[in-house]
């Protein structure tokens, strides 16, 4: 079924770029009276973005009113379907969901609306990892909308207490996995962002800097390896689920919830309903929380995730746009609904005090204030993509991960260090 709805995407964008060539320059479609909200996230296509649009519409029945429109699950195909939109200059969406990596990129190329106007109603109410990832060059370019971090799952009925190194969690997990015939640790490893995320999980719980992550660095190069040798080690002896080289997000959720592993790596937009409502999962009520893992000596981290609004700058209605994205962002209500119904990471602070007591809640608030942000430039799609080729090759490939790192600190070294 994935299969079939990537092969839709891909002959989406290229309908899309079709259009872009034969449209590029047209007048405005005066579609002043509608906003267009391009949703995407990993939640999307279940119905969260839509229950905030009926929100606003229902307060405001004279409108304009807000349609949604879902993208991709991938979030490359999502980042394609944007740009060839924006770099053509069209303006059939007004409001658009971004991944928290995107907003330097499409700051810079100038496809965005200032917001710097809301920053005294977001700033002081939102938690400052999500303001954060909505600014470049010191102005606000989005609305902080979901946060995100990557958590620790495991089965609360088979393990006592959860591991809190790699090391512990590679013993539990291959000990329990073999008492019950079922896999230690479920993950994505597929050549693709999460993957790179993964990656700069294990570099960053070795110590590693990423803003130092540069050529002639020993110091750097070892944690950089250590991180590449953990992920070769895992893949060769078993500790990943069998087909991690192909494992998206959802992939590993499937073979968590499906009763096939111990533990997984994921984010907590899976956590309400594959522990409750959701009919295909199997380990309802078995589902423990925490943070993740690091090696043993270094400090717990986590990568920072999450998507935010912004305003097209090519939307015919910028005004109704902007406040839109005001209220998603500082609405209470809002905000309670993403994190109690849709299991979602709220980026207002008050959210956390309200649903206090509540144990996705509560571990976020833990794990959310050392959450490291991946880059904040607009080179990051060009990164990701060289990160994701050496990174895959270095753990699928020779038992000695070394050339791979290298080459890929080289790169680094030219596009980081000496921009």
């Amino acid at each position: 079924m994935r299969m079939r709805a990537r092969a839709s995407w891909i002959a989406l964008l290229a309908a899309v770029a079709l259009v872009i060539a034969g449209c590029a320059g047209t007048p405005d479609s005066g579609r002043g009276t509608e906003l267009v909200w391009l949703a995407g996230g990993i939640r999307a296509d279940e119905g969260t973005a839509a229950a905030i649009a009926a929100r606003w519409n229902d307060a405001h029945p004279n409108g304009p009113r807000v349609r949604v429109e879902t993208m991709p699950e991938s979030a490359d195909d999502q980042h394609q379907l944007i740009a060839l939109e924006l770099n053509a200059g069209l303006d059939e969406f007004d409001i658009l969901e971004l991944d928290v990596i995107w907003t330097a990129e499409f700051a810079q190329n100038g496809w965005l609306v200032d917001l710097e106007e809301l920053r005294a109603d977001i700033e002081p109410v939102s938690l400052p990892v999500a303001v954060q990832s909505a600014v470049w060059d010191g102005r606000l370019w989005a609305a902080p909308y979901t946060t995100d971090a990557g958590i620790l799952y495991y089965r609360s009925d088979l393990v006592e207490k959860p591991p809190t190194t790699w090391e512990e969690l590679r013993d539990v997990g291959f000990r329990v996995g073999a008492e019950q015939g079922i896999a230690p640790f479920a993950a994505d490893g597929e050549q693709y962002e999460g993957m790179v995320v993964q990656y700069l999980e294990y570099f960053w719980g070795a110590g590693g800097e990423f803003d130092e992550f540069a050529a002639g660095d020993l110091v750097q190069r070892n944690n950089a390896l250590h991180a590449a040798d953990f992920m070769q080690k895992a893949f060769r002896e078993g500790l990943f689920a069998p087909g991690f080289d192909g494992m998206n997000h959802n992939d590993a959720r499937d073979t968590f919830q499906s009763g096939e592993a111990v533990f997984m790596r994921s984010w907590p937009y899976v956590y309400r309903p594959m522990n409750g409502p959701d009919p295909d999962s199997q380990v309802t009520g078995k589902v423990g929380i925490a943070p993740l893992p690091t090696f043993a000596g270094s400090g717990r981290v986590t990568a920072l995730g999450g998507h935010n609004l912004a305003v097209s700058r090519f939307s015919d209605n910028v005004p109704a746009a902007t406040e839109f994205v005001r209220f998603v962002s500082t609405s209470r209500e809002v905000q309670r609904e993403l994190a109690a119904q849709h299991s979602l990471a709220p980026t207002l602070k008050a959210t956390y005090a309200d649903l206090s007591g509540d144990p996705l809640v509560d571990l976020l608030a833990t794990v959310l204030p050392t959450a490291k942000p991946r880059p904040a430039i607009p080179e990051w799609t060009t990164i990701s993509e060289e990160m994701q080729q050496q990174i895959f090759a270095a753990y699928t490939g020779d038992p000695d991960p070394a050339p791979e790192i290298d080459a890929l600190l080289d790169f680094l070294d030219a596009t980081i260090t000496d921009r």
